[in-house]
């Protein structure tokens, strides 16, 4: 197929050109990966720059996703590749083989750091916000390995998703430290205040009133951005909460589980692991059903099932797209739709998601973890429930982006939340918002400054 680059397109394969290092925070839909690759061809084939590429992704994205695009663009046919998966023998096997481009994924880096593996002179780094740890063995090793390419290119929609914080790894592993420092205290002491703490142990930190603008401006020189609905004829996307209510004696129970829970802390100060637990809990009591310590579970309600029963009869046959977090959530809900008669299926294999994009499923069921990159459903609907939220924006995001994507035909794409008034649901719906307006602000102020097309 013949590639016809938009300008934005354009303008990002010349930026990572034109730039040793170099962080593309494209959004979901863009391209990524096309402009990726025709910026390494020309690199490779034109101005020989480049040698060996090694390309860290996504498992899914490892697999499928960099080699077909390889074989579907004309300009790119020239460029040979080895997927690098499998077992230890398979990947030793991709690596001794001939190739422009070695694509691994990234489960498997700590494992290529210790192999005889080919001299690589380009880094790309596929979701570069799966590197925002910089304690974790994926982090070090990959860091480790760093100073052995001359080149690097971060690819992500979401680089920070839990807040400014996890910049500072992610900008590490691309500048070594020049940037954002090579130390986090040095990173936390510049940018940030201790903000929930208990006398000497801070327990969390927040910018300070300038962090945002001057953070952006030292990384500014090596980051572009550009947002899908900018560039792209996206539908609209309508995101609405549904709230719905619990009896006096549901709300009762709830307040009581709760009250239980603070009160197994025995007074201990709530740190970041055990208030995780702890919400944990609450969203599955607020969704209406909870794990007990035997792993029985307990119903509290069943007012989400209530509400996902009159959405889908208010949907008249057309295909709904249902989230969950929980085993017995999606156990539940699939126990109403069978009394119902609905015919359902859970999207976690290729035969189902080509049924549901085909129109023939209508009610799938999805979980956030299953939901991420390389994969599209925009054909099978436009309307999205999430029967259970998440605090991970980067999940959040990318399973909306399943069907808010290039490719939609609807004119939008609708996302409904079902809330339960007065729980932790509301808190996490807010949370999710805050979180999206920091990483907003960061994409707004590195913004490439393009002509229309």
């Amino acid at each position: 197929m013949k590639y016809n680059p938009h300008s934005y397109q354009r303008f990002a394969a010349d930026f990572i050109i034109e730039n040793p290092v170099s962080a593309l925070l494209l959004d979901m839909g863009l391209g990524k990966t096309s402009i990726t690759l025709t910026a390494i061809n020309e690199l490779i084939y034109d101005r020989f720059e480049v040698r060996r590429v090694l390309v860290i992704a996504p498992l899914r994205v490892a697999r499928s996703t960099w080699s077909a695009e390889i074989e579907k663009w004309d300009h790119l046919k020239s460029l040979r590749y080895s997927i690098v998966v499998g077992t230890a023998s398979e990947r030793r096997e991709a690596l001794s083989k001939p190739a422009d481009i070695y694509i691994i994924n990234r489960e498997n880096v700590e494992w290529l750091a210790g192999e005889a593996a080919p001299d690589f002179d380009m880094l790309v780094i596929d979701e570069l916000s799966s590197f925002k740890n910089h304690q974790t063995k994926r982090f070090k090793a990959l860091f480790k390995m760093r100073p052995k390419f001359k080149r690097v290119v971060g690819l992500t929609g979401t680089p920070c998703p839990n807040g400014l914080m996890d910049l500072f790894a992610e900008f590490k592993l691309l500048d070594m430290g020049q940037r954002l420092g090579r130390f986090i205290g040095q990173y936390r002491n510049a940018y940030f205040q201790p903000d929930k703490r208990n006398g000497q142990v801070i327990f969390s930190y927040k910018p300070l009133p300038d962090a945002e603008n001057r953070i952006y401006e030292k990384i500014s020189d090596i980051t572009v951005s550009m947002k899908a609905a900018e560039y792209l004829k996206m539908p609209e996307l309508i995101s609405n909460a549904f709230t719905v209510w619990l009896s006096d004696e549901e709300t009762a129970e709830y307040n009581a589980l709760k009250k239980e829970l603070f009160l197994e802390q025995d007074g201990q100060e709530i740190t970041a692991a055990n208030a995780a637990a702890l919400s944990n809990k609450l969203v599955q009591m607020a969704n209406g059903a909870v794990y007990s310590d035997n792993g029985t579970v307990t119903e509290i309600h069943a007012r989400k099932l209530d509400a996902l029963e009159d959405i889908i009869e208010s949907m008249n046959g057309k295909p709904l797209l249902v989230a969950y977090w929980f085993r017995h959530d999606c156990e539940r809900i699939c126990s109403r739709l069978q009394k119902l008669k609905i015919p359902f299926s859970k999207l976690d294999t290729d035969e189902s998601i080509r049924q549901w994009n085909a129109g023939e499923i209508p009610v799938a069921l999805i979980h956030p973890a299953s939901a991420g990159h390389g994969l599209n459903l925009q054909a099978g609907g436009s309307t999205l429930v999430w029967f259970g939220l998440t605090w991970s924006l980067e999940l959040y995001l990318q399973t909306v982006a399943r069907l808010w994507r290039q490719g939609q035909t609807a004119g939008q794409v609708v996302v409904l939340h079902l809330v339960a008034q007065g729980t932790i649901d509301e808190k996490i719906l807010r949370a999710i918002s805050d979180k999206d307006d920091t990483q907003a602000a960061l994409i707004e102020a590195v913004k490439a400054e393009i002509g229309g097309e």
